[in-house]
């Protein structure tokens, strides 16, 4: 293994042991360990890479890691960096599931990740700051941003709002080079997306490709995942909603990606060949959408019109990414002990130059303590 494939892996692997919060706190704490540390490409193009990937179904952190393997390692490091960052999670979720089946509970987890929580706030706080400085070139990308973050908080689909948001910038800024028109106003657009299909009886290859359909067409965050598996497994009688309702708690309380929980529910249904199955179907569809996407990104930056569009999606990106901030602090900040936690890692975020992965850490340690005893 050349040197580069072998950092690849290791910073991945790193990051999916350490990467609790989400799509935005995981592209977070990305943009510190590639952008800041290691400088493996620009704030910019991490910036394209982010906005396009919001734009293709799957989950978009995950994409990213792949993303940016791709940028290091060409097509090896792409795979190497998906496989390192989803396979502590798929690891730590197997070995969950299959004391979920043999004793039928959950471990008690709640006071780590009650820490977490506050922490990853600072931490998303800080990229946004960072990748806005960049995407925000002109007044009317700002007023594009302000609108997606109105219309995100409001509960519009982030993928609709973002591909609004993209054709809105590409016409506007195309026409007002033609015609010298200044904006006057602008509505993100709104572009339904349906998708549905069905699968009969269940087998090991149906288990595959239940969940191959589902990484398929899953847009926006993993907690979109509840609805798509309800309708898939639990309206088939294949898994009851109580037991959903735990395998969807695991993916949360992972490292990683929340589609681990697609390792969980394939245990459960078909032990480990099921969790092989279901973990190999939900994640493929994204190595291949990032395969073929990857080498037309700098040609969009080539293109004066695509340009538009790519810079009105990046804008829309960070603004999808602070309403998620605002919506986690709402439901996060409730209590003095995850305001004081809160308030720690904003410190050490902002403050300090100590690593993303040990705000996470000490966030955990903290919810711990002031949990159980205080």
């Amino acid at each position: 293994m050349n040197s580069k494939l072998k950092e690849v892996g290791l910073v991945f692997f790193k990051l999916g042991c350490f990467a609790f919060g989400g799509p935005a706190a995981h592209i977070a704490m990305m943009e510190d360990e590639i952008i800041e540390k290691r400088k493996w490409m620009t704030r910019d193009y991490f910036l394209d890479l982010i906005g396009t990937t919001n734009l293709i179904p799957g989950p978009n952190s995950t994409e990213m890691t792949m993303h940016c393997g791709y940028e290091r390692a060409g097509k090896p490091g792409l795979f190497v960096a998906g496989i390192a960052f989803i396979f502590p999670a798929t690891l730590i979720t197997a070995l969950l599931a299959y004391l979920y089946i043999k004793y039928g509970e959950l471990p008690q987890v709640q006071p780590f990740i009650y820490g977490i929580k506050p922490a990853v706030l600072a931490i998303i706080a800080s990229a946004i700051l960072k990748l806005g400085k960049k995407a925000l070139k002109s007044t009317e990308l700002i007023i594009i941003g302000v609108l997606v973050l109105l219309v995100s908080l409001l509960g519009v689909n982030e993928v609709v709002a973002l591909l609004s948001a993209g054709v809105l910038g590409m016409l506007y800024f195309y026409f007002k080079s033609k015609t010298g028109i200044n904006l006057n106003s602008i509505a993100p657009l709104l572009v339904p997306i349906a998708l549905n299909t069905t699968i009969a009886k269940l087998s090991t290859l149906k288990l595959f490709f239940i969940f191959l359909k589902v990484g398929a067409i899953l847009y926006g965050s993993g907690y979109v995942l509840f609805a798509y598996l309800d309708a898939e497994l639990v309206t088939r009688g294949l898994l009851t909603r109580a037991e959903l309702i735990d395998a969807i708690a695991i993916g949360q309380f992972t490292p990683g990606p929340v589609l681990s929980t697609s390792t969980f529910i394939g245990y459960q249904l078909s032990g480990f060949t099921g969790a092989l199955v279901a973990t190999a179907g939900i994640f493929l569809p994204s190595f291949l959408f990032v395969l073929i996407l990857n080498p037309f990104i700098p040609k969009m930056r080539n293109s004066k019109l695509l340009r538009h569009f790519l810079d009105a999606v990046n804008v829309a990106a960070v603004a999808v990414m602070l309403a998620v901030l605002l919506i986690m602090a709402k439901e996060t900040l409730i209590e003095w002990q995850s305001i004081s936690i809160a308030i720690v890692a904003v410190f050490l975020t902002f403050k300090t130059k100590i690593s993303t992965i040990w705000t996470i850490v000490i966030g955990a340690i903290l919810g711990f303590l002031l949990l159980t005893m205080i």
